[in-house]
């Protein structure tokens, strides 16, 4: 018989170390876009800045998620559904650019 039996793992915490690696990830990813937009030498890296501000600004609604107790399913949870709600807004943007062209030109 056996006394003690192995207990089951679940899932992955993040762990204090991780979790304030993630949030210092996407906290200096956010100074590194705007270090980038306020260079002074290349068009290119501005650029590169403006498309980094937006994903940060993004990645920023996952600083609830970077604690210790949560897990790496929690922290995807959330990645996904803000991912989702960006490609909506996106995609409703883009339509009524769209449509407003064909209705400018219909005039």
């Amino acid at each position: 018989m056996i006394s003690n039996p192995p207990k089951a793992l679940g899932p992955a915490k993040l762990g204090p170390a991780k979790a304030k690696l993630a949030e210092n990830t996407i906290i200096g990813m956010g100074v590194l876009a705007l270090f980038l937009i306020f260079q002074p030498f290349s068009i290119t890296l501005f650029g590169i800045g403006c498309a980094l501000v937006v994903f940060s600004g993004l990645a920023n609604n996952l600083l609830p998620q970077c604690r210790a107790d949560k897990t790496w399913k929690d922290l995807g949870r959330t990645a996904l559904i803000i991912a989702i709600i960006f490609v909506v807004v996106l995609s409703f943007a883009l339509l009524s650019a769209y449509l407003y062209g064909v209705y400018l030109q219909n005039q």
